[in-house]
């Protein structure tokens, strides 16, 4: 196809009310980013280089996750809900700049696929005014009919409206359309509102080229390219549909899972191949996981970063700024934040280390926690390469362990320890012999006392 311009119309101005939420419908996520999001992503795939965003309800909001995104088209505010035509023609301005091709799309329907998008463009390239996407539906009750003749797309019929022949026409209208640009405002300004609703419905472009004597084709996508989502048991159905692709992709990118369906990826998570990962394990945004690393059962990652060969989990929790270099291990029950592991470092059991640095092949004993927080500021830990922090340590922050340093377990740590130092931060241990039972007397004869034995 030769280079044409293109702008892509997305609608974001329904209430969504079967949503239940204060946001608008279009801001919520699939794979942790809003749907709107999604879809100006396959526009932008497919060649829509400039973006007109038709907005009503929070529009602010609409516009500050476009941009959070890397999207900076117009928006346009649909101040009446009079039909989706009508909502077209709130980018009037947009329209009037002069495009080869207009996308029009909705803000809802987060896994539409960049080549049906593609191949309505390739559509109006050969000469065509109006291609209109379909689908086809196992059970197509309930659906508009796209209705054929000859090659060419004649009509839209709603299910109520069509003819007993009509209704075995498993070929649906989705909603999504693409419009010669040179031929687009002079239809969309011609459609009427005289129906039951008083609407504009942007369906009836369809008779109006006919009747121009134009070219009308309904293209074909995926049932799952032109889901819509109107409510949260919608919202999850696509969730699904999208994490079965994602682990599909990974898979065939060499990523080995052990039960896929129990992992959840993030729009931006990166796993390069010959990673394993076990079951239930979650991804949050900002991950990236280098080759031949495992994240084992029930480990939790957001904005981290895993280097070849690391071993996370099981029940590990990677949180923003939590960086593992190459052979490191974090395990069960640890918690990393805001912190690099070096080379070869291991933090093995039941660990916080927060604001901090290991140095490469340090070891930190079970139990040893970084107190980064004062409860007003966070102070930064940093442990040298090879030291040994052992069991149940804490690290008072601001605090500089050096290269090869051993603490000794169960120590609080409160001063810098020098290179190859050895440090004990224990309270000296006083054994008094026969007063454990003595203790436990005394306790007895008090809880028989208050409970009246």
């Amino acid at each position: 196809m030769s280079i044409r311009s293109c702008l892509s119309v997305i609608l974001a101005a329904g209430e969504g009310t079967r949503m239940k939420s204060a946001r608008p419908k279009v801001l919520h996520e699939i794979a942790g980013l809003p749907m709107i999001c999604h879809v100006a992503r396959a526009a932008a795939a497919a060649g829509g280089g400039d973006m007109a965003v038709v907005v009503g309800r929070g529009a602010e909001m609409v516009r500050e996750a476009l941009h959070d995104d890397g999207h900076d088209g117009h928006a346009f505010l649909q101040a009446e809900r009079l039909g989706t035509a009508h909502a077209v023609l709130a980018a009037r301005d947009a329209l009037a700049r002069g495009y080869d091709d207009v996308l029009v799309m909705f803000g809802d329907t987060p896994l539409l696929d960049t080549d049906a998008l593609k191949a309505c463009r390739a559509a109006l390239a050969d000469g065509v005014s109006v291609a209109v996407m379909g689908f086809r539906a196992s059970d197509p009750a309930g659906y508009g009919r796209l209705i054929e003749k000859d090659g060419q797309l004649v009509a839209i019929r709603e299910d109520r409206d069509c003819l007993p022949e009509e209704l075995e026409i498993d070929f649906c209208n989705g909603g999504l359309m693409a419009i010669a640009g040179d031929r687009a405002l002079s239809l969309l300004t011609r459609i009427g509102n005289d129906n039951a609703k008083g609407e504009y419905y942007l369906t009836d472009i369809i008779a109006l080229a006919h009747g121009d004597g134009l070219r009308v084709v309904a293209t074909e996508a995926p049932y799952e390219s032109v889901l819509g989502v109107n409510s949260r048991a919608e919202l999850a159905e696509a969730e699904a549909i999208w994490q079965r692709r994602r682990r599909h992709a990974a898979m065939l990118d060499g990523v080995t899972m052990l039960a896929p369906d129990t992992v959840t990826f993030s729009h931006d998570t990166t796993v390069e191949a010959d990673v394993t990962i076990e079951p239930n394990v979650f991804f949050g945004p900002g991950v990236r996981v280098a080759r031949e690393a495992t994240i084992r059962a029930f480990s939790h990652l957001e904005q981290a970063s895993v280097g070849p060969g690391a071993e996370v989990g099981p029940f590990a929790r990677l949180r923003p700024g939590a960086d593992l270099r190459e052979g490191t291990k974090v395990g069960n029950f640890c918690e990393i934040k805001k912190a690099v592991i070096d080379t070869g470092a291991k933090v093995n059991h039941l660990t916080y280390i927060g604001d901090a640095s290991v140095g490469a092949g340090a070891n930190i004993g079970a139990g040893t926690i970084t107190c980064n927080y004062d409860g007003f500021n966070k102070y930064r830990t940093d442990i040298g390469a090879g030291a040994f922090v052992g069991s149940n340590s804490s690290l008072v922050a601001p605090i500089s362990i050096g290269a090869g340093a051993y603490i000794a377990s169960g120590s609080v740590v409160t001063e810098d320890v020098p290179a190859d130092a050895l440090a004990f931060g224990r309270a000296h241990q006083n054994t008094k012999p026969g007063r454990g039972k003595a203790l436990r007397d005394r306790l007895a004869a008090e809880k028989a006392r208050k409970s009246g034995g």
